[in-house]
């Protein structure tokens, strides 16, 4: 069968290509590049450069292949970058989204997957996340990912389009760029811990995340695509950690003992996250098979071979 992955350069996006063509896929990969890497294409996929805002684009690869399914991935994925310029993410992640949904319903193409973000959640104090919960975005980030969840709503109620949207939690592992502006603390973390560098905090290093690892972010992508099953799903491992206690698991991966660096909490950031995962196992059969140890030796061990 045939997919589209748009953000196809990107970090999960490589490695869901990479499963597809495992799998005897054929994959074509939509990048615009303004944060891909060229590393990152897989040479045995098409590449095609250019942006899901390109509405005209988008209907000329929908009409020239027979997708089964879309993998959308594209997105800026900043928090940073949306409270500087809303406009500009809400362009990309939301009318991106909408267009690459609408492609789909004219093109009879099957079933949009969608990444979707844990940042829908905001600050909410109930744990773990819910689904059914009311989303309380803190950024204009958070307000484009949960209007692209909302249009796949619509179109899944309206024109039959199946679409999942997958609410990613904190995602690690090879080829995450330690220079992304969000959601990047494991790589650059392990960039100068490897290095023998100080790793910096923001905080005080107590606020908590659910780390996945992508290669179970792929599986619940691939679950989701074979799926006839549309809604909003999260995505994660159900289990808390300090970010203190993952420079500590980083540390002694990389065999290296270092100071660490604290400094003032970031605007926008959220103090504590975890998932409830019960729906995507429900409805998915999606089960984490790498507990965060693991994750972070094979991503330690990446890094290393980079250095």
């Amino acid at each position: 069968m045939q997919y589209l992955v748009t953000g196809g350069a990107g970090f999960i996006a490589s490695h869901i290509a990479e499963e597809l063509i495992r799998q005897n896929h054929d994959v074509i990969l939509l990048d615009d590049m303004s944060a891909g890497k060229a590393g990152n294409i897989n040479p045995e996929a098409e590449f095609i450069r250019g942006s899901v805002t390109d509405k005209n684009l988008i209907g000329q690869i929908c009409r020239s292949h027979s997708f089964e399914g879309i993998f959308h991935l594209a997105a800026i994925a900043s928090v940073q970058k949306s409270i500087e310029n809303p406009a500009l993410v809400h362009e990309v992640n939301a009318t991106g989204t909408l267009n690459i949904l609408s492609a789909a319903k004219e093109h009879g193409i099957r079933k949009v997957v969608l990444s979707a973000s844990a940042a829908a959640y905001g600050d909410n104090p109930v744990f773990p996340k819910r689904e059914d919960m009311l989303p309380e975005p803190l950024s204009p980030y958070a307000v484009s990912k949960i209007t692209g969840e909302m249009y796949c709503r619509n179109f899944s109620d309206l024109f039959g389009v199946e679409t999942a949207a997958l609410r990613y939690f904190n995602v690690f592992g090879p080829r995450q760029d330690p220079n992304a502006e969000y959601a990047a603390v494991i790589p650059k973390f392990t960039e100068k811990i490897v290095r023998g560098k100080k790793p910096v905090i923001f905080g005080d290093g107590n606020q908590t995340r659910d780390f996945v690892f992508v290669k179970d972010v792929v599986l619940a992508n691939m679950l989701a695509m074979n799926s006839h099953k549309s809604g909003t799903f999260n995505i994660g491992t159900g289990i808390q950690t300090s970010l203190n206690d993952l420079a500590g698991m980083i540390m002694r991966a990389a065999g290296v003992s270092c100071e660490i660096l604290y400094e003032a909490p970031r605007p926008g950031d959220i103090r504590y996250s975890v998932a409830d995962i019960t729906k995507a196992k429900r409805e998915l059969g999606y089960a984490p098979k790498y507990p965060i140890e693991d994750g972070i030796r094979q991503t330690v061990n990446y890094f290393r071979e980079l250095l």
